[in-house]
Protein backbone atom coordinates (compact mmCIF):
# COMPACT_ATOMS: atom_id res chain seq x y z
CA UNK A 1 0.00 0.00 0.00
CA UNK A 2 1.54 3.64 -0.70
CA UNK A 3 1.72 6.60 1.27
CA UNK A 4 1.50 9.62 0.06
CA UNK A 5 3.06 12.88 1.70
CA UNK A 6 1.47 15.76 0.25
CA UNK A 7 0.52 19.70 0.43
CA UNK A 8 -2.10 21.58 0.22
CA UNK A 9 -2.18 24.93 -0.13
CA UNK A 10 -5.15 28.10 -0.13
CA UNK A 11 -6.25 30.56 -2.99
CA UNK A 12 -3.56 33.17 -2.37
CA UNK A 13 -0.81 30.95 -1.92
CA UNK A 14 0.08 31.99 1.69
CA UNK A 15 -0.67 28.85 3.90
CA UNK A 16 0.41 25.43 3.43
CA UNK A 17 -0.57 22.53 4.71
CA UNK A 18 1.64 19.49 5.17
CA UNK A 19 0.06 15.85 6.01
CA UNK A 20 0.72 12.35 5.13
CA UNK A 21 -2.44 9.55 4.27
CA UNK A 22 -2.56 6.93 2.51
CA UNK A 23 -5.57 7.04 0.65
CA UNK A 24 -4.02 10.48 -1.37
CA UNK A 25 -7.97 10.76 -3.24
CA UNK A 26 -9.82 10.45 -0.02
CA UNK A 27 -8.09 12.31 2.13
CA UNK A 28 -8.16 15.67 -0.37
CA UNK A 29 -11.69 15.31 -1.14
CA UNK A 30 -11.96 15.59 2.86
CA UNK A 31 -9.95 18.98 2.13
CA UNK A 32 -12.14 19.97 -0.78
CA UNK A 33 -15.04 19.68 1.52
CA UNK A 34 -13.86 21.40 4.86
CA UNK A 35 -14.00 18.31 6.50
CA UNK A 36 -9.53 17.80 6.44
CA UNK A 37 -9.10 19.07 9.57
CA UNK A 38 -9.48 22.34 11.70
CA UNK A 39 -6.59 24.47 10.14
CA UNK A 40 -7.39 23.25 6.50
CA UNK A 41 -10.65 24.03 6.83
CA UNK A 42 -9.72 27.61 8.79
CA UNK A 43 -7.16 28.86 6.31
CA UNK A 44 -9.00 27.47 3.21
CA UNK A 45 -6.57 24.96 1.94
CA UNK A 46 -8.34 23.35 -0.56
CA UNK A 47 -5.84 22.88 -3.42
CA UNK A 48 -3.37 20.14 -3.84
CA UNK A 49 -0.34 21.32 -4.98
CA UNK A 50 2.37 18.95 -3.85
CA UNK A 51 2.46 15.08 -3.44
CA UNK A 52 5.10 12.19 -3.13
CA UNK A 53 4.97 8.79 -2.81
CA UNK A 54 6.41 6.46 -0.17
CA UNK A 55 6.48 2.44 0.27
CA UNK A 56 6.85 2.88 3.98
CA UNK A 57 4.16 4.99 6.31
CA UNK A 58 7.61 5.30 8.62
CA UNK A 59 9.46 6.95 5.53
CA UNK A 60 6.13 9.05 4.69
CA UNK A 61 5.96 10.31 8.41
CA UNK A 62 9.66 11.09 8.73
CA UNK A 63 9.13 13.50 5.53
CA UNK A 64 6.25 14.94 6.61
CA UNK A 65 8.01 16.26 10.18
CA UNK A 66 11.04 17.56 7.97
CA UNK A 67 8.68 19.61 5.73
CA UNK A 68 6.56 20.55 8.57
CA UNK A 69 9.92 21.79 10.08
CA UNK A 70 10.64 23.69 6.19
CA UNK A 71 10.76 27.70 6.24
CA UNK A 72 8.04 28.75 3.53
CA UNK A 73 10.40 29.72 0.81
CA UNK A 74 11.77 26.00 0.77
CA UNK A 75 8.43 24.68 0.29
CA UNK A 76 7.42 27.27 -2.53
CA UNK A 77 10.71 25.87 -3.72
CA UNK A 78 9.95 22.22 -4.00
CA UNK A 79 6.45 22.71 -5.45
CA UNK A 80 7.61 25.09 -8.04
CA UNK A 81 9.80 22.31 -8.67
CA UNK A 82 7.32 19.76 -9.33
CA UNK A 83 4.37 21.93 -9.88
CA UNK A 84 5.40 25.08 -11.90
CA UNK A 85 2.24 26.27 -13.11
CA UNK A 86 0.54 25.93 -9.14
CA UNK A 87 -2.24 24.03 -10.58
CA UNK A 88 -4.43 22.03 -8.16
CA UNK A 89 -3.11 18.55 -9.55
CA UNK A 90 -6.14 17.11 -8.32
CA UNK A 91 -8.01 18.60 -10.73
CA UNK A 92 -7.36 16.41 -13.67
CA UNK A 93 -8.59 13.76 -11.68
CA UNK A 94 -6.74 11.85 -9.06
CA UNK A 95 -6.99 8.11 -10.54
CA UNK A 96 -4.61 10.04 -13.13
CA UNK A 97 -2.32 11.39 -10.85
CA UNK A 98 -1.85 8.33 -8.91
CA UNK A 99 0.06 6.54 -11.94
CA UNK A 100 2.50 9.78 -12.77
CA UNK A 101 5.97 8.68 -12.09
CA UNK A 102 7.25 12.61 -11.29
CA UNK A 103 4.17 14.38 -9.56
CA UNK A 104 5.54 17.64 -11.89
CA UNK A 105 5.34 16.03 -14.92
CA UNK A 106 1.22 15.73 -14.28
CA UNK A 107 0.12 18.62 -16.20
CA UNK A 108 -4.00 17.71 -16.31
CA UNK A 109 -4.57 19.94 -13.06
CA UNK A 110 -6.05 23.23 -13.17
CA UNK A 111 -5.35 26.41 -11.59
CA UNK A 112 -6.88 26.32 -8.21
CA UNK A 113 -9.26 29.18 -8.03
Amino acid sequence: MPFWVYIMSNKHWDVFYTGVTNDIKARTAEHKQGRGGYFTSKYNCHCLVYYEQHEYIVDAIEREKKLKRWKRKWKLELIRKQNPGMRDLSQGGIERMMFDEIPGQHILGHSCF
